[in-house]
Order: structure tokens, then C-alpha cells, then sequence
């Protein structure tokens, strides 16, 4: 295989079935550390060689490279009462780790997903979720700790995060409403996290922005996963790239990508307008036991998020009323700019993140009906 030959002391970077050498010092930037991309890797169809780990990583953050068996004892043996829920990638178990696993280890609970091998996603997903999680850190993206690669069995090991996806949180039938104050937090967290990954050096599309993608922590705080169907932004004066394979989840995916393949930032934005409208209306995007006008959540409420008068009667009723007038009719603006069927006049999340921020201070407000009851001159 062929590769650059490099300074900083040649950083060989083993995952698997991959190897790539890269220099440190030959990609800073005016101090600034460039990242590995999936195009700096080679993909070998050989068979699997030894797996060097990498006591740092690429952005100098240290990842383990852990052993099947060590896995298998943090999750009891991938025990189902450990399951915490599936994806497209496959199962995902909770988990333990500490020193006793793997010396300087924290100890801390952790998310184990393992790669389903009669899934649809494998080897490139895997390694598209070290590469980008590997490197890049921020506050609002999950923390990838470690992988796992022995024979065909591909793992994953992130932070755990104890209030699951934003999912579960929104619909599951018995959870408890989200107050729209904390709806909002979310809302701009997830913004922040978007707008990271598409201002980094080489900007990163996320191709898969859902509600089952954000995941929140014990304080509400979300933080993106799931980053194994991103694809490396356009760069230059490239507006954007193009795919011959449409991947993501129907109801999320921007309409510029399912007509032409063509994928930006823009498209991203479009997916976060999905979102923010279901944070909204408490809906899910498509849902067949709806009336057939609602059935397609976007196509029914976009024409009424321009109408003020008509907004906010397809507000989440679960709220009972209870949010600010102004905060919701400006998030309401937002979402149908974001949802625009042409991206160009879609936001940026920078600007997103602005706006999200400007909302933060409004308290909620009843709305509701207001019952006014008299009280006798003798205060019964």
C-alpha cells in the first residue's frame, strides 16, 4: 500500500482492516491540527492483521482500542437485560468500565453498540464513527471512549448518556412531557453540535440528523450520535458533493438530496427543521394513524408555520399551554426557513444557533384556558 512519507515521529494508524500513515506536521494549518478524512484511508480486502492501538488519538484524545472479551465482561456478556435499544448499525448495550478493565481507565458506565452483521451497515459505518469521533470533540457530539475490531466483529464504546435518545424522551407514551424550556435547551444544543461539525477545516455533513440520533445526558444537555452515515463536506468553491447511493431516514431528508443526490450543509439544515418542528408539535414526522392530511407531518404544517393566527394551535398540547407566545411563533420562523424547499435561502446553523440563544430567557407562559372562580363575601 502506498502512503505519504510523514514527520511527526510517523503516526501509523492500524483500525482493522485500514492503515494510513498522516503527519501531524504537514497538516497544521497556522497551528491548527487538519484532521484524517475517510478518503485518507486505504481500505485493504486482505484479512485482518494485527490491531496496533493508539494511545492518542489523531486530535489528542486518547481512544482504547479494546479486546471482544474485555467487552463482553463490561456488559455482562451482552446481557439483554443491558440492552438499551437497536439502530441501523445494531444493538446497543449498557455497560461498565474501570481501571480493572484496562489500566487509567475512568471508571464510568458506557454505551456498547455492536455491529449487526446481517444488518445493512458494516465496516465503512464503523470506521466513518472513529474517524469523525475519534478526532473531533465538542460539548453537544457524544464522546466516542473506544472500539472494538476482532475477526468480523465490529464495536463501538461512547459515554453513556442516561436519558436516551430524544425519541424516547418526545413520543414514548409514558414519559413525561418535555416543558417547552427544556425543549428549547435541546433545540440549541443539537444546533450547536450541528454547526460544529459543519465549521470545522474540512466541514462534516451529517447526513442522518434525527430525533433518535440526540441523545441527552441526565441534564437535558444533547449531544449528536451516530455519525457512521457522515460524509465530508464540499470544500473550495464546490457547493456540494454528490452521492449515487441516498441513505438517511425517510422523513428527514432534504429534497434537494432524494431528487439529485446533491449533498450540503443546506441539507443538514433542512433535517434540523424536521426536527424542530417535531419538538413543536409534539408529532412524529410520519406517523400512517393520522389523518391522511397529517400523515406527512411536513407537508401538513409548513403552510401554517407563516400563519400567526393558525401557529399555534398545532403547538404540542401536551404543553397545556404552558409556553411563551413570542418564543413560539419565532421558532415557528425558524422551522419554516430551515424546512424551505430550496436550500439557499435555508439558514446556516450558526445563524440558528443565534437565534436559539436569543429564546433561552423566555420563561414559559400560560396560555391556556383560564377558569376564574368568585368567591363569596364571606371567603367561601
Amino acid at each position: 500500500m502506498s502512503s505519504k512519507k510523514i514527520t511527526w515521529k510517523s503516526i501509523v494508524l492500524i483500525l482493522g482492516c485500514y492503515k494510513t500513515t498522516y503527519s501531524l506536521e504537514e497538516s497544521k494549518k497556522q497551528g491548527s491540527f487538519q484532521r484524517l478524512s475517510l478518503s485518507d484511508i486505504s481500505i485493504s480486502n486482505s484479512s485482518i492483521q494485527a490491531i496496533e492501538d493508539l494511545s492518542v488519538s489523531l486530535a489528542g484524545s486518547k481512544l482504547y482500542m479494546f479486546n471482544l472479551e474485555e467487552l463482553r465482561e463490561a456488559t455482562h456478556s451482552f446481557s439483554w437485560s443491558n440492552l438499551l435499544g437497536e439502530g441501523g448499525f445494531g444493538p446497543v448495550y449498557k455497560g461498565f468500565v474501570d481501571d480493572k478493565l484496562r489500566h487509567g481507565l475512568k471508571a464510568q458506565p458506557v454505551a456498547v453498540k455492536r455491529l449487526n452483521l446481517d444488518g445493512s451497515q458494516g465496516h465503512r459505518e464503523w470506521l466513518a464513527e472513529i474517524i469523525f469521533l475519534g478526532q473531533l470533540r465538542h460539548p453537544h457530539l457524544v464522546k466516542l471512549i473506544g472500539y472494538c475490531c476482532e475477526e468480523e466483529q465490529r464495536l463501538l464504546v461512547y459515554e453513556y448518556m442516561a436519558r436516551g435518545s430524544l425519541e424516547n424522551q418526545l413520543f414514548r407514551r409514558y414519559s413525561a412531557t418535555l416543558p417547552w424550556s427544556t425543549r428549547m435547551k435541546i433545540a440549541l444544543g443539537a444546533a450547536k453540535g450541528l454547526a460544529f461539525l459543519h465549521e470545522v477545516d474540512k466541514p462534516v455533513i451529517y447526513r442522518d440528523f434525527k430525533t433518535s440520533n440526540i441523545l441527552l445526558d441526565s441534564d437535558y444537555t444533547a449531544k449528536l450520535s451516530d455519525l457512521g452515515l457522515a460524509k465530508d463536506g464540499p470544500e473550495g468553491e464546490e457547493t456540494h458533493v454528490t452521492t449515487t447511493c441516498i441513505m438517511g431516514t425517510k422523513g428527514y431528508a432534504a429534497p434537494e438530496y432524494i431528487m439529485s443526490g446533491h449533498l450540503s450543509t443546506k441539507s443538514d439544515v433542512y433535517s434540523y427543521g424536521v426536527v424542530l418542528l417535531e419538538l413543536l408539535t409534539g408529532k412524529r414526522v410520519v406517523d400512517k394513524n393520522r389523518p391522511n392530511k397529517e400523515k406527512h407531518l411536513v407537508e401538513w404544517a409548513r403552510p401554517i408555520l407563516r400563519d400567526q393566527r393558525k401557529v399555534l394551535n398545532i403547538i404540542d398540547s401536551r404543553l397545556e399551554g404552558q409556553f411563551s407566545i413570542k418564543g413560539a411563533l419565532k421558532v415557528a420562523a425558524l422551522t419554516y426557513k430551515c424546512l424551505s424547499h430550496n436550500p439557499t435561502p435555508r439558514p446556516n446553523m450558526s445563524d440558528v444557533v443565534k437565534i436559539l440563544e436569543s429564546l433561552q430567557d423566555f420563561d414559559d407562559v400560560i396560555i391556556g384556558p383560564f377558569v376564574y372562580v368568585a368567591v363569596s363575601e364571606n371567603g367561601q
